[in-house]
């Protein structure tokens, strides 16, 4: 799928540059969904496939390197949810969790993969929280990060944070967001990745995306989960509060629990490769076959 000697994902973070340059692109794969909607994807690598699934306005970018860690045993598949990045809107407007747990199964089903195992940051968790219940059989192992149960249930950010989302389309709000996700100190040393927690959708699916996270209910949905469940979670995540890493894990059963001290909102970056090579252990120990 990509050029000789390329090495994995060799468009991330700026993905948006390949190909014809439109969004979407047509000269990339998409899987269509049921209201026509045309979803992005991409993958690399060997192995047991892991699907990603990112953040509230968020595409594919956001993986950065962890994208290539990953890789180095598994065959990772790349999606851009529904009105980010290279995918389209569709014609359902009222955007919901479970809406794009259905067009994360469109993309299994494009590339004919039967089961796979599912690492779902943020919105991508509470989306895989659904995804897990929705199909089982056709989920392995589940990595839920940054992430809560939504509703009542969940242990709930400030306002200020609801603020740096309702705007991250100003300055303001985009600087307050990266402040959310990341150290002052991480944030220095790695400027290059900062954008790739850059919104990628217009106004209008921003807040679309918003109201499909926050009316997100997925408490009674956990006890459901059948498939081998990881939390991560930052201990200083002031996005997603840490304590909900424990809400969920009390629900699922036999889930584990790791958080990394310090970390923030990007824990999958700032704790990068100890939070890397957790996800990969816990992969091992529970193959697809």
């Amino acid at each position: 799928m990509f050029p000789p000697g390329a090495g994995p994902f060799p468009f991330l973070p700026g993905h948006r540059e390949h190909g014809c340059g439109r969004v979407p692109c047509p000269d990339v794969a998409h899987a269509t969904t049921a209201d026509g909607a045309r979803i992005w994807y991409d993958g690399d690598g060997d192995g047991d496939p892991v699907l990603l699934l990112p953040g509230q306005s968020l595409d594919s970018r956001m993986w950065g390197p962890l994208a290539t860690d990953l890789a180095a045993r598994h065959r990772v598949i790349l999606m851009d949810n529904r009105g980010t990045g290279r995918s389209e809107d569709g014609a359902e407007t009222d955007y919901s969790t479970a809406l794009f747990a259905r067009d994360a199964l469109a993309v299994l089903t494009a590339q004919g993969i039967d089961r796979a195992h599912v690492y779902g940051f943020s919105m991508g968790g509470r989306i895989a929280q659904v995804l897990a219940t929705l199909a089982p059989d056709r989920i392995g192992a589940l990595v839920l990060a940054a992430t809560g149960p939504g509703g009542t249930e969940e242990v709930p950010r400030s306002e200020a944070a609801n603020e740096a989302l309702r705007t991250v389309s100003t300055p303001a709000g985009r600087a307050a967001l990266t402040e959310l996700f990341f150290t002052p100190d991480w944030v220095r040393d790695h400027a290059e990745l900062v954008e790739s927690v850059t919104p990628s959708n217009s106004r209008r699916s921003q807040r679309r995306h918003f109201i499909a996270s926050t009316d997100h209910r997925g408490w009674d949905l956990l006890p459901r989960i059948t498939a081998p469940t990881l939390v991560l979670h930052g201990g200083d995540d002031a996005l997603t509060p840490p304590e909900n890493a424990h809400r969920i894990a009390g629900r699922v059963p036999d889930a584990r629990v790791r958080i990394f001290d310090g970390a923030r909102h990007g824990v999958h970056l700032e704790a990068r490769p100890a939070a890397s090579d957790t996800v990969l252990d816990f992969l091992a120990q529970n193959p697809l076959d």
